[in-house]
C-alpha cells in the first residue's frame, strides 16, 4: 500500500511559509495584514502545497496599482470569473517583489513605481483533514503611465484590465481592498 505524504508535504509547506511570512514582515513597514481560509480539494490541496513549499506563496505575489485620482487597476481572471489584482506565480529564483512587477507586465502592461508592500495576507488551506498556511504579499505601485491596460499574459487567463474608482461586486478580496484604500489613499 503506497503511503499519502500528504501531511509531510503541508508541514513542510508551512514551514516555508512561516519562514517566508518573518521575512516579508521584518522587511516592510505600515502594512495591513489580513488572515483567510480556503477550503479546497484535495487535488487542489496538494498543487497549492507544493506550492507553498518551494515559494511561501500559493497565489504568488499581486500588485495594487493606483492612479492619482484614487482608481485601482483590477483584470479579470477567467479562472475564478473575477475582477482581481494583477498577480500570479513566483518562479525559480525570483523574489516576490520581482513576479509581482512581472505579472503586472503580463497582465496590465502598465508602469508603475512601486512604494513597499501594501498587504500581507497569511492563507490557512484546507482539505479534509490535511491543512497547511501560505503568505500572500500584495506590493503598493503608483501608476506612472495612465494610459489604458495592455494585456499580453501567456497563460491566457486573463480577458479585461480596467480602472476602476467604484470596485464590482464580483472583485475578490474587495472589503480588503477597500479597507487598504481607505487607510492610504484617504
Amino acid at each position: 500500500m503506497p503511503i499519502d505524504d500528504t501531511w509531510f508535504l503541508a508541514q513542510r509547506a508551512e514551514q516555508t511559509a512561516e519562514r517566508a511570512y518573518h521575512r516579508i514582515s521584518d522587511a516592510h513597514d505600515d502594512f495591513v495584514e489580513f488572515s483567510r481560509t480556503r477550503h479546497v480539494g484535495r487535488e487542489r490541496f496538494r498543487t497549492l502545497a507544493e506550492r507553498i513549499e518551494k515559494t511561501g506563496a500559493p497565489f504568488g505575489a499581486h500588485t495594487i496599482v493606483y492612479r492619482p485620482s484614487g482608481e485601482l487597476l483590477l483584470v479579470r481572471h477567467d479562472g475564478v470569473d473575477l475582477w482581481v489584482l494583477p498577480g500570479g506565480g513566483v518562479e525559480t529564483d525570483e523574489t516576490y517583489r520581482e513576479a509581482a512587477e512581472r505579472e503586472l507586465d503580463e497582465e496590465a502592461g502598465v508602469d508603475a513605481a512601486y512604494r513597499g508592500l501594501a498587504m500581507l495576507t497569511r492563507i490557512t488551506v484546507r482539505s479534509g483533514p490535511y491543512e497547511t498556511r501560505g503568505v500572500l504579499p500584495v506590493f503598493a505601485a503608483d501608476a506612472t503611465d495612465c494610459t489604458e491596460p495592455e494585456i499580453s499574459d501567456p497563460d491566457d487567463e486573463i480577458s479585461a484590465a480596467r480602472w476602476f474608482d467604484d470596485l464590482p461586486d464580483d472583485t475578490r478580496d474587495r472589503d480588503d481592498l477597500e479597507q487598504w484604500r481607505n487607510r492610504v489613499l484617504a
